[in-house]
């Protein structure tokens, strides 16, 4: 069908489905269903609400929520009567928050739970644009009234409404050139920009995904886990709804063990954080494991290795591999495949650097990691893995009718395509800085092409730092490299205008103090324990062993342990979990001058 209009495909999904089960969450102790036909009733119902509330055509409507059903219920009846929902990071600070709804001037503005709903009322009153707040929690106490509501009330607004036809002939209306979305970037290196996407981008980028993936089909089963607020997570959603896959939505992110384990999801969009933390915890207790264990676990790994990198280059394995790799999957691989759920088919995976490490080893216990690349401004993936020949660190070859090049004069990535923001909102000069003459999007991020066609990141250009001694570093790269060790949950590399590399480093402190049990190192806090000389000179000895390919100039020199992790509400790291690199050497200025005092 050609579309042009995220909305047909919706439509054409809720005719198709009927009672077959869209959307699954679990609020408390049990799941909750919900069918396609609900579904379509619920979005037709917001839409016709937001009507009532005289949201106008390309008019914005905002949704400051962690995930669960009913924001995409409100995201898609939004822009079924061609308005544009606006996301909010549930984690933005009521400031944040105030600063979208000003720049997208937002009128009504569904929020999720109390941290949400507190900070809507901060705004509430006082602010010139915002007009009702709809909640989707109603256990919530709040301050009801004709404009602050449930979204059970906002539902009957809507059923009861007469708006049908005006509904109807708003969603004819729909052009490819409508804005689907703004989507707010999260401000690393100033004020936040509002990307716009457009009904297009989503529709190019559905056709391109339809072609390279691994036969997303309707029995598929999505676990949505990462913040719908990010564009990663929104634009699959849009296209395992566009595809019929059922969609399981996660509200807390600290409840993936269960929920994996409950949902066993065979597609699930995850960033290289999740793999890290699964695999720190898997090299955590192998540690532990007595000799003869933590030997049949390498036998296990370089077996499934061996296989299924044969697999990937569609080459013969041979009868005493394959014999040896159906033992490596009973007695280790499997359980390995069972953390994750034990049915994925493949993880999307993109929004930092993924060590190159970890992606061989869940390569090895047949997980397939399908890493690849793309910004809030390209509507998500530019380029990823295909099922074979792909290279591992690489991140995958560019989507069908996506140009990229690499500009000759500092190595920047360049795409053109369907794929690219029309523009930023309100910013014509912000929007003219980042395309060149011939019509390219200029990303920020370096990088080449391998022999095999495939796209390699080098750096973020912007985060490139010079030291003293005239040198260019990566930190994202040493971060990616050094942050792999399971012994490190974060790092923020520092050395601009330095004489060396040092690091501020936030132990895993579950394998650190299991560490300190073994050895005997006593500690009555987080603090006493990565004072101890023995505890820096154990990392020390990790940061080194994890170093070893970098050239000198790269190295980490001097770090210091922390016993407090980098947060968003205190500003150190974006929703996304990357380093706000200026508030971090502002917020550790004393213990940064320490490291480089003579």
């Amino acid at each position: 069908m050609d579309y042009r209009h995220y909305s047909q495909v919706f439509r054409q999904q809720v005719e198709k489905y009927g009672d077959r089960i869209a959307l699954r969450y679990k609020p408390g102790a049990e799941w909750e269903e919900t069918s396609w036909r609900s579904f379509g009733e619920q979005v037709r119902a917001v839409g016709k609400a937001l009507i009532e509330c005289g949201i106008g055509e390309q008019k914005t409507a905002g949704i400051f929520s962690q995930n669960m059903p009913r924001w995409s219920i409100a995201d898609i009846g939004a822009l079924c009567v061609r308005a544009i929902p606006v996301p909010i990071y549930p984690t933005n600070t009521a400031k944040q928050a105030e600063y979208i709804i000003n720049d997208a001037e937002i009128a009504v503005l569904f929020v999720g739970d109390r941290e949400q709903y507190d900070k809507a009322m901060q705004i509430f009153g006082r602010n010139e644009f915002l007009k009702k707040i709809v909640v989707f929690n109603e256990k919530l106490p709040i301050a009801r009234s004709a404009d602050v509501m449930y979204f059970g009330d906002f539902l009957e607004i809507g059923r009861k409404s007469d708006r049908d036809r005006e509904f109807d002939e708003r969603m004819a209306r729909g052009v490819p050139e409508d804005l689907l979305t703004i989507i707010y970037t999260s401000g690393t290196t100033g004020e936040p920009k509002g990307v716009m996407l457009a009904h297009s981008n989503i529709i190019f980028q559905k056709e391109r995904h339809d072609r390279r993936l691994i036969d997303p089909n309707e029995n598929d089963v999505s676990l949505c886990f990462l913040p719908l607020s990010h564009v990663f997570e929104r634009i699959w959603t849009y296209y395992a709804l566009a595809v019929g896959m059922t969609n399981n939505y996660l509200d807390d992110t600290k409840k993936i063990v269960e929920f994996i384990q409950e949902a066993k999801p065979t597609i699930m969009c995850a960033v290289p954080r999740f793999y890290e933390k699964i695999y720190a915890t898997v090299f955590n207790r192998l540690e532990a494991a007595p000799p003869a264990k933590r030997k049949l676990f390498n036998w296990a790994i370089r077996t499934g290795a061996a296989r299924n990198e044969k697999k990937r280059d569609k080459a013969f394995v041979g009868p005493w591999l394959a014999l040896k790799y159906g033992l490596a999957d009973k007695l280790v691989l499997s359980k390995l495949r069972d953390i994750t759920g034990g049915r994925i088919k493949f993880f999307p995976c993109a929004g930092a650097p993924l060590s190159q490490e970890i992606e061989e080893f869940f390569y090895a216990t047949g997980v397939f990691i399908c890493y690849g690349y793309g910004l809030t401004e390209t509507t998500a993936t530019v380029t990823c893995h295909e099922p074979h020949f792909f290279r591992f660190g690489a991140v995958g070859k560019p989507l069908d009718n996506i140009e990229v090049k690499i500009d000759e004069a500092n190595g920047e990535i360049l795409i053109r395509g369907g794929n690219i923001m029309k523009g930023y909102y309100k910013k014509p000069e912000a929007t003219a800085e980042v395309f060149t003459a011939d019509g390219f999007f200029r990303t920020g991020d370096a990088g080449f092409f391998e022999v095999n066609g495939e796209l390699r990141i080098t750096e973020r250009i912007k985060d490139l730092m010079k030291t003293s001694g005239g040198k260019y570093i990566a930190p994202q790269l040493i971060e990616s490299t050094v942050g792999a060790d399971h012994f490190i949950e974060q790092i923020a590399v520092i050395g601009d205008q330095r004489k060396y590399v040092s690091a501020l480093i936030v132990p895993s402190f579950e394998a650190l103090v299991e560490y300190a049990k073994e050895h005997g190192i006593a500690h009555a806090s987080h603090e006493e324990l990565i004072a101890r000389p023995e505890i820096v000179d154990f990392y020390r000895k990790r940061i080194e062993e994890c170093s070893k390919e970098f050239a000198e100039f790269e190295k980490i020199k001097r770090f210091t342990l922390l016993a407090k992790e980098f947060t968003v509400e205190d500003g150190e790291i974006t929703p996304t979990m990357k380093i706000k690199r200026k508030a971090v050497a502002e917020i550790y200025k004393p213990l940064i001058d320490r490291m480089y005092a003579e």
